[in-house]
């Protein structure tokens, strides 16, 4: 019985993470959500920002005079992907697409469902307008100094100053948007294609008999196939990834990108928007962005 009951409240969770999310309209087609005009991440200094709490400070690992240092780049040939990146990033260019149709040609579950996975899309067709963006993103989610899986309990507010601790900053929606699925708007960062094989999506087993959800996170080194047109590693599941909105709407500044291993969308669009900047579990993780050079 306490295990169900654990079990039940971890589904009610889960399904909490895509109520706010862009929802599936149609048997094939995914609608982009409504604009969202947000201040640049520098505009109101500590607007809407409530002071944080001990339970914000998160795991005592998260101490930011060891931030500064970015392990995964470390004695790697490929941290200095571009000149115009610092090492340990990639840079991103091109034109973005304000507004996607993604049509889904083989759903995995009904489209009502806010998480339903597709299978198959088609060609992604741009219904907006296409922006010129030039930027830095990490290649892959951050690794704190001496570990080698991605960092998870952070949250937006943590994961704001991890990026400002390395000089960086949080990425905006839509710079993770482009840097996950390029120009031609991939629906995952791979491909048109649900590829579980590639990317740390679909695992089972989510809880354990105390009803705690299990760790599966994997390292960047396990995942060499969850690649995006740019260079970055992991964007489709994992670890979710915290971003600055200024696409959707809603009440906070924060957002979560990529979804993370459980059987949802984990997809390049999609945002789960429902949880303030204080909120953090064990699968939300961050990357951070730069200005390029």
């Amino acid at each position: 019985m306490r295990r169900a009951a654990h079990f039940a409240t971890l589904v009610a969770a889960v399904a909490c993470l895509g109520a706010c999310a862009p929802s599936e309209a149609g048997p094939g087609a995914e609608c982009p959500p409504l604009p969202r005009l947000a201040a640049a991440p520098d505009a109101h200094p500590g607007s809407c920002e409530p002071a944080p709490s001990q339970a914000d400070l998160g795991p005592p690992h998260l101490a930011l005079a060891s931030l500064a240092r970015d392990p995964s780049s470390a004695s790697d040939p490929l941290a200095s992907a571009h000149p115009s990146c610092p090492d340990g990033m990639v840079l991103v260019e091109g034109e973005y697409c304000t507004e996607v149709r993604e049509d889904c040609i083989d759903w995995m579950e009904r489209p009502t469902n806010t998480l339903a996975r597709c299978a198959k899309f088609a060609p992604s067709i741009c219904v907006g307008e296409r922006v010129k963006k030039r930027y830095c993103v990490d290649r892959d989610e951050y690794v704190s100094p001496g570990q080698n899986l991605p960092l998870g309990d952070v949250s937006w507010t943590q994961a704001r100053d991890i990026c400002e601790a390395q000089s960086k900053r949080l990425c905006m929606e839509t710079e993770w948007e482009f840097a996950c699925e390029g120009e031609a708007m991939l629906p995952y960062t791979t491909g048109y294609d649900r590829d579980s094989s590639s990317c740390n999506f679909d695992r089972a087993d989510l809880v354990d008999r105390d009803g705690k959800l299990r760790d599966q996170r994997k390292s960047a080194a396990e995942l060499e196939r969850c690649v995006s047109p740019f260079g970055a590693r992991n964007m489709s599941g994992n670890v979710d990834e915290w971003v600055w909105r200024d696409r959707t709407w809603g009440e906070w500044r924060s957002a979560l990108k990529g979804g993370w291993w459980m059987a949802a969308r984990d997809r390049c669009r999609p945002a789960t928007t429902a949880h303030d900047e204080r909120f953090h579990e064990l699968q939300t993780g961050v990357r951070c962005c730069s200005d390029a050079r």
